[in-house]
């Protein structure tokens, strides 16, 4: 008889032990699903804040067509891979994207008159403190994303996520353009 508590009260202990790492392994995928929220948020606002920029900038800036068309299709891209969830697609999108701004921040830059233009100096304000932002929230979702897979694979937690289906989280990485350097004199070229 009292080995029969024993075992019950030894399969109770294991029982709670599952669910306290099941309990755990949710929190984290949860959490992985508010930090990609938040840069959601942060990229639907770009989003619409792009054409507002690049037709302000389509006044002033007659020769560079190409560019305003190259950062209106890594925008597309970049909505595009948002809204499947492919957090690889944003991340290769998100480096064109900033090329595409990297050039009309230097014409900018090099145009007086397009520098003394409000609406433009507003708007890439604007476009420049949402990239700070989605820089910000991108780290803390790698983080996340981080922590998730670490647990993923330690024991005992490999086996009860292994039993429930867990997977581990796609890192939000940029192209290695986008890890690259920057050769500020060869925005200038044309």
């Amino acid at each position: 008889m009292v080995t029969t508590y024993i075992w019950l009260a030894l399969i109770a202990a294991l029982a709670v032990y599952v669910i306290v790492i099941y309990n755990g392994l949710v929190n984290l995928k949860h959490g992985i699903a508010k930090a990609w929220s938040n840069i959601d948020v942060l990229l639907v606002q770009r989003h619409d804040e792009l054409p507002k920029l690049v037709d302000t900038c389509k006044q002033h800036m007659q020769f560079e067509r190409e560019t305003l068309s190259q950062v209106m299709a890594a925008r597309n891209q970049a909505d595009a891979a948002r809204q499947a969830g492919d957090v690889k697609g944003v991340g290769e999108a998100q480096a064109a994207l900033r090329g595409g701004l990297g050039k009309i921040t230097a014409t900018v830059e090099a145009y007086p008159e397009l520098r003394a233009d409000q609406s433009i100096r507003h708007l890439l304000g604007r476009i420049t403190g949402l990239e700070n932002a989605i820089s910000d929230r991108r780290e803390f979702y790698n983080e996340t994303v981080n922590a998730n897979n670490v647990r993923l694979e330690e024991f005992p937690d490999v086996i009860v996520a292994r039993l429930f289906g867990f997977k581990p989280a796609a890192l939000l990485e940029f192209s290695r353009e986008e890890k690259a350097n920057v050769d500020v004199g060869a925005l200038f070229q044309r």
